[in-house]
C-alpha cells in the first residue's frame, strides 16, 4: 500500500513521546511492506532544520515539512473569543501546508492518508477533493478531555474560565469531525470506548504505542540504585504541573525519611522555575543527550500526572528497561498493567510517598516490579506486531 502520513509535529528525529509514537509507526508500516511518505507541520515549538535530518530517512519517507507558526499570540487569542472556532485547531491551519498537501496528492495516488492527531484534521476536505484514498485518524488522545482536566485543576478563576471555553469549543469540533474519516486508530482501549459513546459509527482499530525491543537493552553498568527520576517533555503542561505537585507535596516527606535518596528531573524545554529550583537532593538536568542511557542509569520512575490523556510513551520505554514505575491512574491510562505486579499506582500524596518508601526499603519487591514490567513490554508492546495488525486493518478497509 501507498500511505501518506500527515503529522502535526516533526516525527523525526524522535525526541518526545508524540514524535516517538509517530516515528515508530512509520518504520513499522514500512517493515510491514508498505511505502510511507511523511508530510509534517514544522511547528515553532518543535522546530527542526530539515537539512539536519538524516538523508536516508528523508529519502525513504519522501520527508517534507512546512513551517506553521503555532505559537499562542495574545491578539489572535483575544479576537478568537468573539468567534465560535476552536483556537487550538485554527493555529494548525496554513495555506502553505494545504498547498504542499495538494501537490503530494496530485503527484501520487495514495491508498491511505493517515492523519496523526486531531490537529491536522482541518485538511480532511482538501484530501477528499484531491484524493480517493481512505482517510484514517490516528488519535493519540481525546483532546477535549485533556483541556477539561486542565481547567478542573486550575485555581485561577479567570484562567479556569478561559480553559473551560477552549475545552468546550474543542469538544464541539471533535464531535463534529468525528465521522468525517473512513476509520479511526486509537492508542488506548479507553479512547475507543469514548469515541463509540460520542457517536462514532466508523471502523475503529486499537493501535497502542509499540517499541522496537532490540533498541531497549537493559544495562546496569552505571545504575544508581536506589534513585528516583522523571523524564518527559516539560513544555507539555501536564508534565510540568505533575512535577510541581510532586515537589511541593511529596518529595520533602520522602526526604525526611530517607535523606540520601536523589531525584533526577530530565526533559526538553525545562521551565525556568525548575532550572532555578533549589531543593536538597533534587538534580534538574534538562534535556539529556541520550534518554536511553539516562533511564538505564536510574531505578525508580515517577509519573505524577493529574491531567492529560492517551498513553504515556515514557512508561512503556521505562517498562522495556525493567524500571519500577510509580504512576497515577491518569498517567498509566491506556496501558494493560496490573497494579502491584508490573507498576505501582499512587493517586494521593500519601500513596505516592508510601510507594516510594516501599521500593526504597524492599529492594527485592522493587526489582520484581521492574522485571514484570519488562515482561509486559515484551508481550504487549512489540511495535512490529502492532504495525502488522494496523497494515492488515488498512488492507481490509480498502477491500471494503
Amino acid at each position: 500500500m501507498k500511505i501518506l502520513q500527515v503529522c502535526s509535529k516533526i516525527p523525526f528525529p524522535p525526541k518526545d513521546g508524540g514524535s516517538i509514537a509517530m516515528d515508530i509507526l512509520t518504520h513499522g508500516l514500512i517493515n510491514a511492506g508498505n511505502t510511507v511518505d511523511v508530510l509534517s507541520v514544522n511547528t515553532s515549538k518543535h522546530f527542526i532544520n530539515i537539512d539536519d535530518v538524516d538523508l536516508n530517512y528523508r529519502s525513504k519517507t519522501n520527508y517534507r515539512v512546512v513551517f506553521i507558526d503555532t505559537s499562542i499570540k495574545p491578539l489572535d487569542a483575544f479576537f478568537n473569543l468573539f468567534s465560535n472556532k476552536s483556537y487550538n485547531i485554527s493555529r494548525f491551519y496554513s495555506r502553505d501546508f494545504e498547498k504542499a498537501l495538494i501537490e503530494l496528492l496530485q503527484s501520487k495516488e495514495y491508498d491511505i492518508v493517515h492523519l496523526e492527531t486531531l490537529w491536522v484534521t482541518p485538511y480532511v476536505d482538501v484530501i477528499r477533493k484531491y484524493s480517493k484514498a481512505k482517510i484514517v485518524l490516528r488519535s493519540q488522545n481525546i483532546e477535549f478531555m485533556i483541556w477539561e482536566r486542565l481547567a478542573q485543576d486550575t485555581q485561577n478563576p479567570i484562567k479556569k474560565m478561559y480553559l473551560k471555553l477552549l475545552a468546550k469549543r474543542l469538544k464541539t469540533y471533535e464531535y463534529n469531525v468525528l465521522n468525517k474519516f473512513d476509520a479511526i486508530a486509537t492508542i488506548t482501549e479507553l479512547d475507543t470506548a469514548v469515541y463509540k459513546k460520542m457517536g462514532c459509527t466508523l471502523p475503529i482499530v486499537h493501535v497502542p504505542f509499540g517499541i522496537d525491543l532490540e533498541k531497549y537493552k537493559i544495562d546496569v553498568s552505571n545504575l544508581e540504585k536506589p534513585s528516583v527520576f522523571h523524564i518527559g517533555a516539560m513544555d507539555w503542561r501536564p508534565n510540568a504541573d505533575g512535577i510541581e505537585w510532586f515537589l511541593k507535596n511529596i518529595w520533602l516527606k520522602v526526604q525526611s525519611k530517607n535523606s540520601s535518596i536523589k531525584l533526577y528531573l530530565a526533559g526538553r524545554n525545562m521551565p525556568e522555575w525548575l532550572l532555578q529550583f533549589k531543593m536538597n537532593n533534587v538534580v534538574v538536568l534538562g534535556e539529556v543527550g541520550d534518554s536511553h542511557e539516562f533511564i538505564n542509569s536510574k531505578s525508580i520512575m515517577i509519573v505524577p500526572l493529574t491531567s492529560g490523556g492517551g498513553m504515556r510513551v515514557k512508561i512503556i520505554e521505562g517498562m522495556a528497561f525493567g524500571k519500577t514505575i510509580i504512576s497515577t491512574s491518569v498517567g498509566a491510562e491506556g496501558i494493560d498493567y496490573e497494579n502491584g505486579k508490573n507498576i505501582l499506582i499512587a493517586n494521593t500524596e500519601q500513596e505516592f510517598e508510601d510507594a516510594i518508601l516501599k521500593c526504597l526499603n524492599d529492594q527485592k519487591f522493587c526489582d520484581t516490579i521492574g522485571k514484570n514490567a519488562r515482561t509486559l513490554a515484551e508481550t504487549k508492546y512489540d511495535n512490529q506486531v502492532i504495525c502488522n495488525k494496523l497494515s492488515d486493518f488498512y488492507k481490509n478497509l480498502l477491500n471494503s
